[in-house]
């Protein structure tokens, strides 16, 4: 039986996306480097916190739309800063009315400030009210794949499992719960949070998630458009080595050039000394 991998398109909402790279608009110093870090990322969506962005609610301040125009990029209003479902499904609500009737919402309802974990109860009444309304959610969560799947089967989009806590860079710290949640899924699993650097990223799309969303990890680097373009490459590299299937770990050694005529040779050598 072949295991050889097929690649299939990633689809959100009925919609095919080249890129399987995520991004953030925060934390950056200014619009410019917002822009240039997005555009060097390649990304196609990007994710906006309503409660902490201007996209349209604050009439004369500066409009993120204007640098991210949703002609050209699709606009991901996320929940970011509530703690509990009735804020995000406020939030939610508010980010469909500013963006014209736009459905797609990632929610997140965070426990505390300390350290962003998502609330999984708070998390799934919200849930069961934003898809009742015809909302496409994709969910930020912890990586327990009970809760992934409970998620899924509600009727979220795509369940996005954190890596590490937000912010801290810590990359994947459970890639075991990652492998349940991605072999049970049956909706798209995007890895959410955690990422620091783009070997971080890379190991995400190894282990087969259909995406990356990162925000921090180009925005805090110190030179955050290098980043934003050397996380596209990771994306990459990681989907190309997760469908060619990587080589089977050994414990012993296996020589890689093939040893065949080198005994002749040597012994030819041993002879011709000898005649000398």
């Amino acid at each position: 039986m072949s295991n050889v991998r097929s690649d299939k398109p990633f689809v959100l909402a009925g919609r095919t996306y080249q890129s399987r790279l995520l991004v953030g608009t925060g934390k950056y110093r200014d619009m410019e480097e917002t822009r240039l870090a997005i555009e060097a990322s390649g990304a196609e969506i990007v994710t906006v916190a309503v409660r902490r962005t201007n996209i349209g609610q604050n009439p004369g301040e500066p409009n993120l739309l204007d640098i991210l125009p949703p002609d050209r990029y699709t606009i991901l209003p996320n929940t970011a800063g509530c703690y509990d479902a009735v804020e995000a499904v406020r939030t939610c609500r508010l980010a469909r009315e500013l963006l014209d009737g736009h459905n797609l919402v990632k929610l997140e309802v965070l426990a505390d400030q300390k350290t962003l974990f998502p609330n999984v109860l708070e998390t799934l009444k919200a849930a069961e009210v934003l898809v009742k309304e015809g909302f496409d959610v994709m969910v930020y969560t912890s990586d327990d794949p009970i809760i992934a799947r409970q998620l899924a089967e509600m009727g979220c989009i795509a369940v996005m499992p954190l890596a590490g806590l937000i912010g801290t860079g810590l990359g994947i710290c459970n890639p075991y719960n990652l492998q349940i949640i991605l072999e049970e899924a049956k909706v798209p699993v995007l890895v959410d949070a955690g990422v620091g650097t783009a070997s971080d990223a890379t190991i995400a799309m190894e282990l087969g998630c259909e995406a990356v969303l990162m925000n921090s990890a180009i925005a805090h680097a110190q030179q955050p458009v290098m980043m934003a373009e050397a996380m596209k490459h990771a994306i990459v590299a990681g989907r190309l080595a997760y469908l060619a299937g990587r080589m089977p770990k050994k414990l012993y050694a296996s020589a890689s050039s093939p040893l065949d005529g080198l005994i002749k040779y040597c012994l030819l050598y041993t002879s011709d000394a000898a005649d000398e």
